[in-house]
């Protein structure tokens, strides 16, 4: 499929990179990956001059291979012990108030990396109880037992990504089930209803108008607090192609529309990522 050219309101200002350098030296030296690099995220220079990064633990190489993601799939690494301290340091060193720590996904381990999830928090918190942690989570593959390992941690936001509609699981990420991961969602609540709980959807996939309000929907009936819709870009041509590049108007409406069912926070535009910005759909809440 011919590749689309992007239109202007996806172009990315590249001055913001300021500190680029000095988030990429604390990384090396505590040897953290941040999603921001690994998934190529247009929102990393701006995010990174703030001295912000999501940290993605467990190694880079995931146990799926999802048309959509960056991230390589591929033999999965050792469980780094040191992690969970090295990323509380980490935390420490770049002033962060609020911080997001994702993962790939792990179906090689028991738990699906669960109690690993869980000493991060803990080692973060233990630094400094002030900061705010959003867990962004794979599914587990549907295990409660290890969904409440995480939930138990307390984290204040627990995010887990929809990503698209029901029809285009399939060919966009075939070993995901969307029942799963609506249910791990209403799972969170049902352990512990105190932790917010946060979702994102990828748009420009080929998904219909109504489709994506049908998700809102279900995410609303989950107890699922926020929402984040973004612009799909295709990392390469390898990947699943770009169908559409949807309007910023139309990503003003899905806003309003979600804003109406109940969402205390949606962050909707085209270059929103599942992390942009991240402190202030609590602080706004």
């Amino acid at each position: 499929m011919e590749m689309k050219r992007k239109p202007e309101w996806l172009r990315i200002d590249l001055n913001k990179g300021r500190s680029l350098d000095y988030v990429k030296e604390i990384l090396k030296r505590f040897s953290l990956n941040t999603v921001c690099e690994e998934a190529n995220c247009p929102n990393r220079m701006e995010c990174f001059s703030k001295k912000t990064a999501t940290f993605m633990i467990l190694g880079s190489q995931c146990s799926r291979n999802c048309k959509f993601c960056n991230i390589t799939h591929g033999e999965t690494q050792l469980v780094d012990p040191e992690e969970p301290q090295n990323v509380a340091k980490a935390a420490i060193e770049l002033e962060l108030k609020h911080i997001v720590i994702t993962s790939v996904t792990r179906d090689d381990l028991s738990d699906g990396g669960a109690k690993h999830f869980s000493e991060v928090v803990k080692a973060i918190k233990a630094s400094d109880k002030d900061i705010v942690v959003e867990v962004l989570i794979p599914d587990f593959q549907g295990d409660y037992d290890a969904l409440e390992i995480v939930v138990k941690s307390k984290p204040e936001i627990i995010n887990h990504n929809i990503e698209t509609v029901p029809r285009l699981y399939t060919e966009v990420r075939p070993e995901a089930i969307y029942q799963r991961s609506l249910d791990l969602l209403k799972n969170v609540k049902a352990i512990d209803g105190t932790i917010l709980t946060k979702s994102g959807i990828m748009v420009g996939l080929g998904e219909k108008e109504d489709e994506v309000i049908q998700v809102l929907k279900d995410l609303r009936s989950a107890q699922c607090d926020f929402l984040t819709i973004g612009q799909y870009l295709a990392p390469s041509a390898k990947h699943y192609p770009v169908v559409e590049y949807v309007t910023p108007d139309m990503f003003k409406s899905y806003k309003e529309k979600a804003l109406s069912m109940g969402f205390s926070f949606v962050a909707s535009a085209p270059l929103v990522r599942s992390s942009y910005n991240a402190a202030e759909m609590l602080e706004a809440r």
